[in-house]
């Protein structure tokens, strides 16, 4: 089995880390460079920082804050959020990101994801898709933040995305960010069965168990959160030991 990644994400909104419910409720809860040292200190894989209102104000990713946050820390991270051409990419990748995070401009160019991959190659690009799930089951793909429904479908999505060259697909669930009630452990297994990508859980982590459930019946290869990090209510060393008990694999 190979290791299971642990990775904080920082949603950043007007240069703090802030955390919603459903992607709404948004309340700052600190400096986005402390928050990643602190994580890089205690033994997060990688970091996730997204810039959560870029594209709807149609304003570009904080490079200043990514070179920033580049300094203190010594792990892999991903910087999304306003990227839609490859001189965005250029210039996180000069301020110290190791991947960037495609969401909104994918869905409106999926052009786009080919032409990253093709530039700076498939381990650079994640595809984060945020969805919501209706009654019937269906999972309709958001954009914008999770404001506007597309008429894209999750899982055709994910499969046009690995197609297209992305290396990841950072999949969140917004039917269960913020909850802590779980992770879509249904939805991710299928998910990985259909890639041979690696896939990275979010939304709806609360509890230790709750990771142990995403691995292992969710079948995804890294899970992310942030409001039980931010709240110091889990802390990274006591969860990877939590899972090195349930025979789960962590660094």
């Amino acid at each position: 089995m190979l290791a299971k990644r642990i990775i904080p994400c920082l949603d950043i909104k007007d240069g703090f880390t802030v955390k919603g419910i459903n992607f709404i409720d948004i309340k700052k809860v600190g400096d986005p460079v402390e928050l990643g040292a602190l994580y890089a200190e205690q033994g997060a894989d990688e970091l996730v920082i997204l810039d959560i209102t870029a594209t709807h104000e149609k304003r570009k990713t904080f490079v200043q804050l990514v070179r920033r946050i580049a300094r203190e820390i010594n792990i892999p991270f991903t910087v999304g959020g306003g990227i839609s051409e490859l001189k965005d990419a250029d210039l996180l990748l000069d301020a110290g990101a190791d991947k960037i995070s495609i969401n909104s401009a994918a869905v409106r160019n999926p052009q786009l994801i080919d032409d990253l991959a093709r530039h700076y190659g498939s381990q650079f690009v994640v595809l984060a898709i945020d969805a919501r799930g209706d009654e019937t089951g269906r999972w309709t793909v958001m954009v914008n933040g999770g404001r506007i429904p597309t008429e894209k479908e999750l899982y055709s999505w994910a499969r046009e995305g690995e197609n297209r060259g992305a290396g990841e697909i950072l999949f969140t669930s917004m039917n269960h960010d913020g909850t802590k009630n779980g992770f879509a452990c249904d939805e991710l297994a299928r998910l990985s069965e259909m890639l041979t990508i690696p896939l990275i859980a979010s939304g709806g982590a609360g509890k230790m168990e709750h990771f142990e459930k995403v691995f292992t019946r969710g079948k995804a290869d890294a899970g992310l959160a942030a409001s039980i990090f931010h709240y110091r209510e889990i802390s990274i060393p006591a969860l990877k030991a939590y899972l090195r008990t349930r025979g789960i694999v962590v660094r």
